[in-house]
């Protein structure tokens, strides 16, 4: 079954040239069907390549989805044309009435920041908090789980000696959780990160899972409230390429930045790298949409 986005997104471009079944709201109209509602909170600076790489994963499975985007009105994006944030993003004082079946909040590179510097903090508790009682399931992704895992467990970050950029070996510590269904007892993932949360005090809250780690990169994936909140520390969303034109980025800026590492063959940054984690990320958000989404998400919302 389809995705349902804007007509004119340009990520379908992308989408229907890599034939992911989408649709768009005139077809979607004529269909009776109770679609699955899902709000995207994009807090990344290229908000057209998050787009894509969401939109790609939640498109593959057998639900009918419709899209929506989100944005923080306190933080003005310098990466996003105001066009294209005005024609497809909402604001949340427009959808605060709303119920939601599920919601994915993204990273954000602000994590050398407290919590409390960032410009929109105040305004992502209010989102946060509205989740609680306003959306079935929520994914919150990189910096996206570090806020998570501060503002509803007081969990706090701290920074890392060097950036966390690479591939990365992970154990599954709970086979039988429905998130993991069909995961490898060990798979690859992708991180790309300054700061890092202790597995020591997830493991220690009483509210929390830690259903998948990393000896180097740590804690992965963290469910709470059987499955209601869901954190996921690195990007399994990521293209083959995105790592690859983060070390660019960060080396034309001056950044004493080190090749991300299990990514290059070879570790030599002029080869192409491969996509290793592709069916382990399908399968996770596959696995988000029917069990802590479908399944869980009542017909007709009081």
């Amino acid at each position: 079954m389809p995705i349902k986005i804007p007509k004119l997104l340009p990520a379908r471009e992308i989408l229907e040239s890599e034939n992911i079944f989408i649709m768009d709201d005139e077809r979607a109209n004529h269909q009776d069907i109770r679609p699955l509602n899902i709000l995207i909170l994009n807090l990344m600076p290229e908000k057209q390549k998050t787009e894509a790489q969401l939109l790609r994963l939640l498109g593959n499975t057998p639900l009918q989805v419709n899209i929506s985007f989100l944005q923080t009105i306190t933080h003005q994006a310098k990466n996003t044309s105001q066009l294209h944030l005005d024609q497809f993003y909402t604001s949340f004082s427009e959808i605060k009435h709303r119920k939601y079946d599920g919601l994915i909040i993204t990273g954000a590179p602000v994590e050398l920041l407290s919590f409390e510097e960032v410009d929109y903090w105040e305004e992502l508790k209010m989102i946060m908090d509205w989740s609680k009682t306003n959306v079935t399931s929520t994914l919150h992704i990189c910096w996206g789980a570090q806020a998570a895992l501060y503002h509803h467990f007081g969990i706090g970050k701290y920074e890392l000696s060097r950036k966390c950029s690479g591939i990365f070996t992970h154990r599954v510590h709970d086979p039988v959780d429905l998130l993991l269904r069909g995961f490898d007892d060990e798979y690859l993932a992708p991180h790309s990160r300054y700061t890092d949360v202790a597995v020591e005090e997830i493991m220690n809250h009483p509210s929390l899972r830690l259903l998948s780690s990393s000896e180097v990169a740590g804690p992965f994936i963290i469910s709470a409230d059987e499955g209601k909140q869901i954190m996921i520390t690195g990007h399994l969303e990521y293209e083959s390429t995105t790592l690859s034109e983060e070390y660019s980025r960060d080396q034309k800026k001056g950044l004493d930045i080190h090749v991300p590492e299990n990514y290059f063959p070879n570790n030599d940054p002029n080869q192409n790298p491969a996509n290793r984690w592709r069916s382990h990320a399908h399968l996770l958000f596959s696995n988000w949409l029917n069990y802590f989404v479908y399944q869980q998400t009542p017909y007709v919302w009081e």
